[in-house]
Protein backbone atom coordinates (compact mmCIF):
# COMPACT_ATOMS: atom_id res chain seq x y z
CA UNK A 1 0.00 0.00 0.00
CA UNK A 2 1.16 3.54 -0.64
CA UNK A 3 2.50 5.72 1.68
CA UNK A 4 -0.06 8.41 0.66
CA UNK A 5 -2.86 5.98 1.66
CA UNK A 6 -1.43 5.81 5.28
CA UNK A 7 -2.06 7.73 8.55
CA UNK A 8 1.57 8.41 10.19
CA UNK A 9 1.32 11.32 12.01
CA UNK A 10 0.78 11.74 16.00
CA UNK A 11 -1.55 14.71 15.49
CA UNK A 12 -3.64 13.14 12.29
CA UNK A 13 -4.22 9.89 14.87
CA UNK A 14 -5.15 11.65 17.72
CA UNK A 15 -7.44 13.70 15.36
CA UNK A 16 -8.98 10.88 14.37
CA UNK A 17 -9.44 9.66 17.65
CA UNK A 18 -10.82 12.75 19.34
CA UNK A 19 -13.43 13.74 16.52
CA UNK A 20 -13.77 10.44 14.66
CA UNK A 21 -16.51 8.01 15.32
CA UNK A 22 -15.70 4.55 16.28
CA UNK A 23 -17.26 0.72 15.51
CA UNK A 24 -16.40 -1.89 17.13
CA UNK A 25 -17.13 -5.69 16.89
CA UNK A 26 -14.74 -8.35 18.58
CA UNK A 27 -11.46 -8.37 16.92
CA UNK A 28 -11.34 -4.80 15.59
CA UNK A 29 -12.09 -1.05 16.38
CA UNK A 30 -12.69 1.08 13.43
CA UNK A 31 -12.52 4.81 13.79
CA UNK A 32 -13.93 7.14 10.95
CA UNK A 33 -13.37 10.97 10.65
CA UNK A 34 -14.37 12.67 7.51
CA UNK A 35 -11.26 14.27 5.40
CA UNK A 36 -11.26 15.78 2.50
CA UNK A 37 -8.16 17.06 1.96
CA UNK A 38 -6.91 14.12 0.40
CA UNK A 39 -8.34 12.17 -2.72
CA UNK A 40 -8.49 8.42 -1.10
CA UNK A 41 -8.84 6.98 1.90
CA UNK A 42 -6.16 6.84 4.21
CA UNK A 43 -5.62 4.35 6.85
CA UNK A 44 -3.55 3.90 10.43
CA UNK A 45 -2.95 0.76 12.43
CA UNK A 46 -2.86 0.12 15.91
CA UNK A 47 -1.60 -3.41 16.96
CA UNK A 48 -0.91 -3.79 20.65
CA UNK A 49 2.14 -5.34 21.50
CA UNK A 50 -0.29 -7.90 23.74
CA UNK A 51 -0.94 -9.65 20.48
CA UNK A 52 1.97 -11.29 20.32
CA UNK A 53 5.59 -10.88 18.67
CA UNK A 54 6.95 -8.20 15.99
CA UNK A 55 5.98 -11.24 13.49
CA UNK A 56 2.51 -11.88 14.51
CA UNK A 57 2.22 -8.08 15.12
CA UNK A 58 3.57 -7.73 11.58
CA UNK A 59 1.10 -10.48 10.09
CA UNK A 60 -1.58 -9.13 11.20
CA UNK A 61 -0.96 -5.34 9.85
CA UNK A 62 -0.23 -6.95 6.71
CA UNK A 63 -4.18 -9.15 6.30
CA UNK A 64 -5.63 -5.27 7.06
CA UNK A 65 -3.62 -3.78 4.20
CA UNK A 66 -4.31 -6.37 2.19
CA UNK A 67 -7.53 -6.55 2.95
CA UNK A 68 -7.74 -2.27 2.26
CA UNK A 69 -6.09 -3.06 -0.81
CA UNK A 70 -8.83 -5.63 -2.17
CA UNK A 71 -11.75 -3.07 -1.00
CA UNK A 72 -10.03 -0.52 -2.20
CA UNK A 73 -13.48 0.28 -5.03
CA UNK A 74 -15.74 -0.59 -2.34
CA UNK A 75 -14.56 2.04 0.43
CA UNK A 76 -15.43 5.24 0.76
CA UNK A 77 -12.48 7.64 -0.56
CA UNK A 78 -13.41 10.45 1.50
CA UNK A 79 -12.62 8.97 5.17
CA UNK A 80 -9.42 8.15 7.44
CA UNK A 81 -9.93 4.97 9.33
CA UNK A 82 -7.99 4.17 12.26
CA UNK A 83 -7.97 -0.02 12.63
CA UNK A 84 -7.39 -1.00 16.42
CA UNK A 85 -6.30 -5.02 16.31
CA UNK A 86 -8.16 -6.83 19.63
CA UNK A 87 -6.79 -9.57 21.12
CA UNK A 88 -8.59 -12.61 19.21
CA UNK A 89 -7.17 -11.16 15.84
CA UNK A 90 -4.10 -12.90 16.68
CA UNK A 91 -5.18 -16.46 15.85
CA UNK A 92 -7.20 -15.27 12.71
CA UNK A 93 -6.07 -15.92 8.88
CA UNK A 94 -6.16 -14.06 6.34
CA UNK A 95 -9.71 -14.83 5.27
CA UNK A 96 -11.29 -14.53 8.65
CA UNK A 97 -9.60 -11.24 9.15
CA UNK A 98 -10.98 -9.94 5.95
CA UNK A 99 -14.66 -11.58 6.65
CA UNK A 100 -14.61 -9.32 10.01
CA UNK A 101 -13.52 -6.35 8.88
CA UNK A 102 -15.89 -6.38 6.09
CA UNK A 103 -18.38 -6.58 9.21
CA UNK A 104 -17.11 -3.97 10.83
CA UNK A 105 -17.11 -1.50 7.90
CA UNK A 106 -20.54 -2.15 7.09
CA UNK A 107 -21.33 -1.42 10.91
CA UNK A 108 -19.59 1.81 10.20
CA UNK A 109 -21.60 2.19 6.45
CA UNK A 110 -19.17 3.16 4.99
CA UNK A 111 -18.54 0.23 2.12
CA UNK A 112 -20.39 0.49 -1.11
CA UNK A 113 -23.43 -1.89 -1.50
CA UNK A 114 -21.77 -5.09 -4.08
Amino acid sequence: MKKSYRVKKNTDFQDVFQNGKSYANRQFVVYVLKNTDHEHFRIGLSVSKKLGNAVKRNEIKRYIRQTFLELKEAIDPKNDYIIIARKPAAEMNFQEVKKSLIHVLHIAKVLKKS
